[in-house]
């Protein structure tokens, strides 16, 4: 199973994150882990539980970091878009009200028809 995890770059709830995350696991078992390599918020909660617990239930990890030198501003997005467009069974996605780049990526999963789980 591929998973993307997406979310503001402020996200603050690790738990809900491990939560979210340990459900798919027991939903599912083993699956792979996509997010955006961000350093801070949810891709960084992603990429934690990754590391630790779920690399012992036997899950990866795949890191889709954008290139801001090169893109600019251009960069979420385009990044986003790539993620969608390499598949996804599941989206789990945790948006705070002033980001956009996580409803960017949300609208890009349903059009793509993969299902989205929203985490507030």
């Amino acid at each position: 199973m591929r998973v993307i995890v997406t979310g503001s770059r402020k996200w603050s709830d690790d738990r809900a994150v491990n939560r979210a995350l340990e459900r798919v696991f027991d939903e599912s078992g083993p699956f792979l882990l996509v997010h955006g390599a961000c350093s801070t918020g949810a891709d960084h909660y992603a990429r934690v539980w990754v590391g630790l617990a779920g690399s012992l239930l036997g899950c990866k990890e795949e890191r889709w970091p954008a290139h801001w030198g090169r893109l600019g501003k251009a960069a979420g997005p385009e990044r986003n878009r790539r993620m969608i467009e390499a598949g996804a069974d599941l989206v789990l996605a945790f948006p705070l009200p002033e980001g956009s780049g996580t409803q960017h990526t949300i609208g890009l999963a349903r059009e793509a028809g993969i299902e989205v789980r929203v985490i507030e």
